[in-house]
Order: structure tokens, then sequence, then C-alpha cells
């Protein structure tokens, strides 16, 4: 066995937690303001003002445009919208690798359920 540091998948995954949470909370808020891609196409293509006239879809999402609407600190509204992000993002991730293995470890155990019943 060579001399090198091998790192566990669970300090990996911790350690990328961490950064990703770092990301979230203090970066984010020095993000750019500029428009992204696709609201730069819609600028530069004439559709961006018909989009803005209609009711926009995130209107009623729980953090609109990145930043909770109740709170008036922009910086701190921004850094706790990419802390819930990163908290909903790893949830989904995990809950993404759990069900096929309890759906997996299941399906073991009905099929030796029904072999012990033969």
């Amino acid at each position: 066995m060579s001399r090198k540091m091998k790192i566990s998948l669970g300090a990996f995954i911790v350690a990328s937690f961490a950064v990703a949470l770092i990301l979230g909370i203090f970066i984010s808020p020095y993000a750019s303001e500029s428009p992204d891609g696709l609201e730069r196409v819609a600028d530069d293509k004439g559709f961006l003002n018909k989009a803005e006239e209609t009711e926009p879809a995130w209107k009623h999402s729980p953090i609109p445009d990145y930043q909770f609407p109740k709170v008036k600190n922009e910086k701190f509204a921004t850094s706790l919208s990419g802390l819930i992000g990163v908290i909903i993002t790893a949830v989904v991730a995990v809950m993404i690798g759990v069900i096929p293995l309890a759906l997996r470890k299941l399906a073991k155990r009905s099929k030796t359920t029904s072999a012990d019943e033969t």
C-alpha cells in the first residue's frame, strides 16, 4: 500500500458540504448583479419586457430573487437564502442516493422472504 493519504468518501462529502456552505453564506452576497445569460439574451432579442409584463413565476416562491422578503438587510437575506439553498440541495442529493438503496434492500428482503416460504 502506498504512503499516499487516502480520503474516505465521508470526509470528502463533509468537506464538500463545508465548501458549499462557505460559498452559499459568505460569497453569494457578493455575486454579480449583472443579468445571467438567459436574461441577457432575452434583453438582446427584445422580449424581456414582455416577460416582465406578466406575473413572474417566482412571485410565489418562498425565496424570490434569492432573498427572503421580510429580511431588511440585503446581504444577510442573500446569505440566508444561500444557506437554505445548500441545505435543500444536500437533502435532495441524499434522498436521491438513499431511496434507490432502500428499494434495493427491500427487494432483497422480499426475495429472501419468498425463497424461505418455498
